[in-house]
């Protein structure tokens, strides 16, 4: 396989305070069949075993992995941080609490390779409990199979097509996934920018649609990571703080994504936003 077809993958690791789970998702990522890789560690500044760990897998690896720590300013700005610091064409998230299965990155890239106007790839997912409880259970009959969501989802297509699906605005709003079930093409950051470092929940999937507008995208149907649900974890601690984000999040979609969408969802946010809009709607009641 030549250096064009055997690119360079970047694998993206925010972490702050992940000694529970660090060691297992870096080994996840060391393990990978796909061997053209790299390691990038941005830490948020951790006060636990974080940098330790990871300096004593860095020892015992070819793999590179490189370190950078630095003062905290957010979950998206992290994420931020660690993109700028990659090397590689493609950038793979991997949060520190998450799994990688060993073909990961090797099955997300092969959409790329075929397709030069691939942008993203994502995949379904595995979920890890910490605990078996009501809310863990409801979480997963509702949010597991992100995929579903979609009328028309297809291994390959334009990213338009899926902001004009007529469930692009139901229930769940991020029907790709969080960062660790997607590979970009590094090369989307320059073009559309980096996350929003003013969102803390939708900051994710508010980034895959944004993609969708400039690329093709691509579904790969099988089981690729694991996606650990527990206590501490980032989205967890956002919603018991009741970190609301999602009254911003539509407001988005109006003013940046209105005429990408299906008809009827052009009309539901006009009635909803739109001042013009909003006047129709009360004089028809």
């Amino acid at each position: 396989m030549s250096t064009k077809e055997n690119p360079l993958v970047s694998i993206c690791i925010p972490t702050y305070n992940g000694e529970t789970y660090l060691e297992e998702a870096l080994l996840s990522a060391i393990k990978q069949s796909y061997k053209n890789i790299e390691i990038i560690i941005s830490d948020d500044n951790s006060k636990d075993k974080t940098l330790e760990i990871v300096n004593l897998i860095k020892l015992k690896t070819d793999v590179p992995i490189h370190v950078f720590n630095h003062d905290p300013n957010g979950i998206g700005a992290n994420w931020n941080y660690s993109v700028t610091k990659a090397n590689g064409k493609y950038i793979k998230f991997l949060f520190q609490d998450d799994l990688l299965e060993k073909t990961c990155i090797e099955d997300l890239l092969q959409p790329f390779l075929i397709n030069k106007n691939m942008g993203i790839s994502f995949c379904r997912r595995k979920i890890l409990m910490e605990s078996v409880d009501a809310s863990n259970l409801e979480w997963i009959k509702n949010l597991k199979e992100l995929h579903i969501h979609w009328k028309d989802l297809n291994p390959q297509q334009k990213g338009k097509a899926l902001l004009k699906d007529e469930n692009f605005l139901a229930h769940p709003k991020n029907k790709v996934g969080e960062p660790t079930a997607v590979l970009l093409k590094k090369e989307v950051f320059d073009k559309i920018g980096y996350f929003r470092t003013d969102l803390k929940q939708s900051l994710d999937y508010e980034y895959w649609y944004r993609v969708f507008k400039k690329y093709d995208v691509g579904f790969v149907d099988k089981e690729l990571i694991s996606f650990r649900l527990h206590e501490n974890q980032a989205t967890v601690k956002n919603s018991n703080n009741k970190i609301k984000d999602y009254t911003l999040y539509p407001v988005l979609i109006y003013k940046h994504f209105f005429w990408y969408l299906h008809p009827s969802l052009r009309k539901e946010l006009f009635f909803r936003y739109n001042r013009i809009g909003k006047l129709l709607k009360k004089n028809i009641k």
